[in-house]
């Protein structure tokens, strides 16, 4: 179902003066504890938790379960007055994830995560290498891993609190350059940040192409124990072989650089449920010598 920012501001504003918001302002303040820098947001972000909280509920008709993927930036600021971060990352726990910039698709990858693992799921971008630095000075904690096998797993704070060590409540460090010219922050206050808490991971995808072809990508690895020295909600993952991977499957396939992640080994469920939908391209990591049908035998 198809809802625009407006649509989306006029709930907001039909919702201001639920009781249920005060409610939620308790629960997001004990939530957060020391990690609240801004106390004086929690009443918007209670009051767009309610509304989307609302909406989803007044819209699901004969469906069971729902998820959004919303537009969040650049003139959901200018007029919310917030981020929506930490209220996606508190409807991801709640097993209803909200994929960021409109992204359809990765909403839907969120909730097979959430499906095949029965645990809250996130979406991040997979566009940073681990600088060579840092690779080796945490050798000990990386072991077998290679360093073109490292990447990091980052968004701007949409990550569900329990998946995070010591998340805090800040501000969106490239909307407030952008948006207010890299003053003290105002209306890019509301990311949840944090470290992706050490674990397994399977990074996810299901995807249309131009021409309307369903295909899809899955990949097992694990969240390192390395402090990525950044900001948002930020791991350091390693995947056997992900420099291959990347190449051979996101970049050539073009994947977007959304990924879902789910935060448990969940291939062989995430699979079985792309079989059963009739997808025929489904992409896995190729351990070293199994070549991608593009890989030049020669290299």
């Amino acid at each position: 179902m198809e809802n625009s920012e407006l649509d989306l501001y006029d709930i907001f504003l039909k919702a201001k003066d639920a009781l249920e918001v005060k409610e939620l302002v308790e629960e997001m303040s004990g939530e957060l504890g020391s990690g609240n820098r801004y106390p004086g947001l929690l009443e918007k972000l209670a009051q767009y938790e309610w509304a989307l909280t609302r909406y989803m509920e007044d819209n699901l008709g004969a469906s069971e379960y729902g998820v959004f993927a919303n537009k969040c930036w650049p003139a959901f600021e200018h007029h919310f007055g917030f981020v929506p971060c930490y209220v996606n990352s508190r409807l991801a726990s709640r097993g209803v994830p909200v994929a960021c910039e409109v992204d359809i698709y990765g909403a839907l990858s969120e909730y097979m995560a959430v499906c095949a693992t029965e645990q809250p799921a996130t979406i991040l971008d997979i566009n940073n290498t681990v600088p060579e630095d840092m690779f080796q000075k945490n050798k000990g904690k990386i072991g077998a891993y290679k360093h073109t096998d490292l990447f990091m797993g980052f968004h701007c704070g949409n990550t569900p609190a329990g998946c995070m060590m010591k998340p805090e409540m800040k501000y969106q460090l490239i909307m407030n350059r952008l948006l207010e010219g890299g003053q003290d922050p105002d209306i890019t206050r509301g990311t949840l940040e944090g470290r992706i808490r050490p674990g397994q991971i399977t990074i996810f995808r299901l995807q249309s192409t131009p021409d309307a072809l369903l295909r899809s990508y899955i990949a097992e690895g694990k969240v390192l124990d390395i402090d990525p020295q950044s900001f948002g909600s930020i791991g350091v993952f390693a995947i056997k072989e992900m420099g291959r991977f990347y190449r051979h499957v996101l970049i050539e396939k073009r994947f977007p650089h959304h990924t879902g992640v789910a935060f448990k080994h969940a291939g062989k469920k995430l699979f079985a449920a792309l079989k059963m939908l009739g997808i025929e391209d489904i992409s896995s990591n190729q351990p070293r010598g199994v070549l991608y049908q593009t890989e030049n035998p020669f290299a």
